[in-house]
């Protein structure tokens, strides 16, 4: 029990370290991550593979070419000729990230790789227009999630596919209802809890105000360096989306094009990559690897099993799987380890909750988990903004919690709808 837990307190020991010493909390998780792992009876081996390499390729290459992109200005001028185009309607921006996300997460690619095109887009948007990442960063991620279980994107055939696998099929139009419906509602809070519907052009562009009526005209044209620069952004776009190839390496290989064309300083723009907030997230990634291999995970969800009856089974399944998702994947961790046990859960409450119920609720409850800095997402939105925002170490800390907050606040919220019979009336409705 105690070697269970040791990895979650000393994920606390980091954060409060990074806020009261002032340190990289990434740094201090690896360091931990040793002496737990070593006392856990792990190799230094198996504890280096909790490094994410794959996410870090992402990371870096993303915040690589949107370091480019805002040394030679065109992610400002971009934003510019974003708000101009809203017409002064600033408090249409939040929205339009939520239903752009959605579109391009239900045709096909699914999550992640909308996340990674989105949160550069959207954290250059707030850290321009001066609005809180709070507000459009969970915009762009609840989006591409809830719209992720679609038949056709990734997550959603995993989730459908695994429940085929225990006997239930025919779900494909409730459970993507079900996840599109909940994941809005709590888009929705949070837009007008974070202040979204008072936003106004007032409030907007750190550089100068964008006065109401004025059209993408009012702004420059964007300069031929800039051109190339939105060329080649397209162009990875499209690599993603046709050719399924990962955002991180597309990212490369487009910045060293523009590199070659010159079209920024490479010391300023390598200088623009949030190196620190990469550290955090891989950083911590590696602490809560090693959470898992020693069974932390599987600790606390055992203990909200403890109290599950038909009327708590679809809550605590929901807040299993969010507090799983903020230390692991939900598509290849999550969902793969919970939704088969749902018949184990059914006959442990009598058989009186509905199987697409606990599905359901164990993967929107996951997805409303990753807005959280220590998910794909969040990671994406924290270096992101990092990078352009050019906060401080303290802004990141604090960034850091009030994302998991707000991750944190949206698992509860989320299971809630769905312990109180949310997925039940779609499924009546839709079946």
């Amino acid at each position: 029990m105690t070697i269970e837990l040791a990895p979650l307190l000393c994920l606390l020991v980091a954060i409060v370290l990074g806020f009261v010493k002032k340190m990289n909390t990434g740094l201090v998780a690896i360091g931990l991550a040793l002496v737990v792992g070593r006392a856990g009876g792990l190799s230094d081996a198996e504890i280096i593979k909790g490094f994410n390499s794959s996410l870090f390729v992402m990371l870096l290459g993303v915040t690589y070419l949107f370091s480019i992109a805002q040394v030679n200005g065109t992610l400002e001028l971009f934003a510019r000729k974003a708000v101009g185009l809203a017409g002064g309607r600033i408090y249409l921006v939040p929205i339009v990230v939520f239903l752009l996300s959605s579109f391009l997460s239900v045709i096909g690619p699914g999550s992640i790789p909308v996340m990674a095109l989105m949160m550069p887009f959207s954290m250059a948007l707030a850290a321009e227009m001066n609005v809180s990442p709070l507000l459009l960063a969970p915009m762009g991620v609840l989006g591409a999630c809830g719209a992720g279980i679609s038949p056709l994107a990734p997550t959603g055939i995993i989730g459908i596919t695994l429940s085929a696998q225990i006997g239930y099929t025919g779900i494909e139009l409730p459970y993507f209802l079900n996840s599109y419906i909940v994941l809005t509602a709590w888009a929705i809070v949070l837009y007008f809890a974070l202040g979204g519907h008072r936003l106004k052009s007032g409030d907007s562009l750190t550089g100068g105000e964008t006065p109401a009526g004025t059209g993408p005209s009012a702004s420059p044209a964007f300069d031929p360096a800039q051109k190339k620069t939105l060329l080649g952004i397209v162009c990875m776009i499209l690599g993603v989306l046709i050719f399924k190839v990962n955002v991180g390496l597309a990212a490369f290989l487009v910045s060293f094009v523009l590199m070659l064309l010159g079209v920024a300083d490479e010391k300023k723009a390598i200088a623009g990559v949030p190196w620190a907030t990469l550290l955090l997230v891989t950083g911590v990634g590696v602490l809560m690897e090693v959470g898992i291999k020693l069974g932390s995970i599987r600790l606390l969800g055992s203990f909200l099993a403890r109290f599950m009856n038909k009327s708590t089974a679809t809550l605590l399944s929901g807040l299993t799987g969010g507090v799983m998702s903020w230390f692991s994947s939900t598509s290849g961790v999550v969902m793969p380890t919970l939704i088969p046990t749902v018949p184990e859960i059914i006959s442990s409450v009598g058989g009186s909750v509905e199987p697409l119920t606990l599905i359901s609720a164990i993967t929107n409850s996951s997805h409303a988990a990753a807005s959280s800095p220590l998910s794909t997402g969040g990671a994406l939105a924290l270096a992101a903004y990092m990078g352009q925002a050019r906060a401080s170490a303290g802004d990141q800390q604090k960034l850091f919690v009030r994302m998991f907050l707000v991750s944190a606040v949206g698992v509860a919220f989320v299971s809630v709808l769905g312990g109180l019979g949310l997925y039940d009336f779609i499924a009546r409705l839709t079946m």
